[in-house]
């Protein structure tokens, strides 16, 4: 059966709501009658979100739910559910809610794993104000990363990018957020309850998290409280997923990118969020929307490009109304036909049938309409931002390694906003093989005359000419050098536009990701991928490096991009599954989900801290 993360971690937090007793066969719990409280911090919220409804909190019993930080008031004989991360200031809180006896019991729950010294500081504080018999359990959920759908997880993790790619970032630093990623991976795989076949590029921060991850899996199965008992010892490869890291600089242009397919462009224009947007609604004010796997034409269609979708909704629209007038017909509310007594059976039976089907009519049309509001505002973005024309140079000049002159400075002069010109010229700076100084100086020029901020665009070019260089030194003694002293000075960036000409888009419009996964869960040799990494915690470690007894192929995959994912590669994964015969289910993750406006951005403080770029600040205006 096909790993479904939003499943796995829903059932995880019914059964936390409901004071961790198991769920019943039923699909209930024991303890649903019991009314209790919920406390929550910002970040749970967020995890909380996308799975449960507040329909949902009232099902299990919950009837009030507070952030941790906000004032409440006491609540006799009543238990209260936290579910927060493990902070001090969390636990201070706690501690000081216990000691006012604010309610009944006190069941703790704790996104990820408790660090001893905060668990002691939760026990001594306990103790001293006399509230530790108000703690009833205290529990680590490994519930740490949101999921938007049921292949697609965010670690919510902020700026990482920026963090890893940082040049002045020192060691500590850089550790601290390489433990931070294989942690909330760590999270993932227990939710899951599966132990992977990991795989990754060599070098850079997808090496640096495979490989403590690798570890961390290998100490927790030799624990006595083993979470992947049941998983069972050497299964086959067909039960066990292949996880392929990846670091965002494997392929950069995939996030700058403009796309003109539904959900990445819900995602880019109107600012998708935790599954929720907001539109201007047609009579003024906002309207905001959910969708999410429980709206079917989002389900259906989200992949398709935007003309389809119109299409789409025209034609749900078309067939609509004709229910309706069947409906009308049937009962004779539109027919015009005479009311006929003989038929009285009949008749009974068509309005039976007709006020049986209203409740489905009007969902259906609700979620029409949502999406006629959603594509109008969309359509207007598009008009005003010339959208189609960005996305459709941005994919021919990865196709053709270049674009005319003339094209290119009118782009940069026409329709868009300061961040589309941005994001277009750091795609014509990417997918340019050699780059033209006079035409490089134009385009500046462009972006400046626009008010754009060219620190993203100076940092890309910077380390497009480190790279050139590189490669015109490959054969000479200092390569060494300049490599020690570029990857000190730029962190893992350096592959990143090298492996980005040749990576980005292979003819036939595949991403590199895309062709890497399809690869490696093939499991057959092959020379652009077999010096990747392949690290098995259920083997002996000796055997690990080189070696597993699980060559695939592999029916499960799970792919986490470091640095930020996007709904472009998301999609492109889930497309994989539908063509290709070896695997059938792609679990997509990143340690955050960015636009491409958000990625420039990061792009740009990078450019700052190397002191490039112009003294204009700042400015997305990208719609939202």
């Amino acid at each position: 059966m096909a790993l479904n993360l939003r499943q796995k971690q829903t059932e995880c937090i019914i059964r936390m709501l409901n004071l961790n007793q198991p769920l019943k066969q039923s699909g209930g719990t024991a303890n649903e009658e019991v009314y209790k409280i919920l406390i929550y911090d910002k970040f749970c919220q967020n995890i909380l979100s996308p799975l449960i409804h507040v329909k949902d909190l009232r099902k299990h019993g919950v009837t009030l739910y507070f952030l941790i930080d906000k004032d409440r008031k006491t609540v006799r004989d009543v238990p209260a559910v936290y579910f927060v991360q493990p902070t001090q200031s969390n636990i201070h809180r706690i501690i000081s809610d216990a000691s006012e006896s604010l309610y009944d019991t006190f069941h703790l729950n704790f996104s990820s794993s408790i660090p001893r010294p905060l668990l002691e500081d939760l026990a001594s504080g306990t103790l001293k104000s006399g509230s530790v018999e108000k703690v009833s359990k205290v529990y680590d959920q490994y519930l740490e990363f949101v999921t938007l759908e049921d292949n697609l997880f965010s670690l919510a993790q902020q700026s990482t990018y920026v963090q890893l790619n940082d040049p002045s970032a020192g060691d500590k630093e850089i550790e601290a957020i390489i433990e931070r990623v294989a942690n909330g991976l760590f999270c993932v795989l227990v939710t899951l309850g599966v132990v992977p076949v990991i795989r990754c590029p060599r070098g850079g921060p997808a090496e640096m998290v495979a490989s403590l991850l690798d570890q961390k899996l290998r100490d927790h199965l030799l624990s006595k409280n083993n979470m992947f008992a049941e998983g069972g010892g050497f299964m086959s490869s067909f039960q066990r997923p292949l996880l392929c890291v990846f670091d965002r600089n494997f392929e950069l242009s995939v996030g700058i990118q403009h796309d003109f397919r539904y959900r990445p462009l819900v995602h880019d224009v109107l600012g998708l969020k935790l599954n929720r947007l907001n539109v201007q609604g047609e009579k003024g004010g906002m309207k905001s929307f959910e969708l999410d796997s429980s709206d079917p034409f989002w389900s259906a269609n989200s992949s398709l490009e935007f003309p389809e979708v119109a299409v789409e909704i025209e034609t749900q629209l078309n067939k609509y109304k004709r229910d309706v007038e069947e409906v009308n017909n049937r009962t004779g509310g539109g027919s015009g036909a005479e009311f006929d007594g003989t038929d009285l059976i009949g008749n009974t039976k068509h309005l039976m049938n007709a006020v049986n089907s209203l409740p489905e009519l009007t969902e259906r049309k609700q979620v029409i309409d949502k999406h006629t509001n959603i594509a109008t505002a969309l359509l207007g973005q598009i008009k005003e931002r010339s959208i189609d024309a960005f996305t459709k140079k941005e994919s021919d000049m990865m196709v053709k390694g270049g674009i005319d002159r003339a094209e290119l400075m009118a782009a940069l002069k026409g329709k868009g906003t300061k961040m589309d010109k941005l994001r277009f010229a750091i795609m014509y700076l990417i997918s340019t093989e050699t780059i033209n100084q006079s035409e490089v100086e134009s385009v500046e020029a462009a972006l400046n005359e626009a008010g754009a901020d060219t620190s993203a665009f100076q940092y890309v070019k910077k380390i497009k000419s480190l790279n050139v260089s590189l490669a015109a030194s490959a054969n000479s003694a200092s390569r060494s050098n300049i490599v020690d002293w570029a990857e000190k000075l730029y962190g893992q960036s350096i592959s990143a536009v090298t492996a980005g000409v040749k990576n980005l888009l292979s003819s036939d419009q595949q991403l590199a990701v895309t062709r890497t996964v399809e690869a490696l869960t093939e499991g057959k040799p092959n020379p652009e991928f077999d010096s990747y990494l392949l690290l098995d915690p259920r083997a002996p470690k000796s055997s690990s490096g080189g070696g597993s007894h699980v060559k695939g192929p592999f029916r499960e995959a799970m792919v986490f991009m470091i640095g930020g994912g996007n709904y472009v590669e998301y999609g492109s994964l889930q497309e994989l599954t539908q063509r290709q015969l070896t695997v059938k289910n792609v679990i997509y993750g990143a340690t955050e989900i960015l636009t491409g406006s958000e990625l420039v951005e990061q792009l740009g403080l990078l450019g700052k801290k190397m002191g490039l770029g112009g003294p204009v600040a700042s400015s997305s205006s990208s719609g939202h």
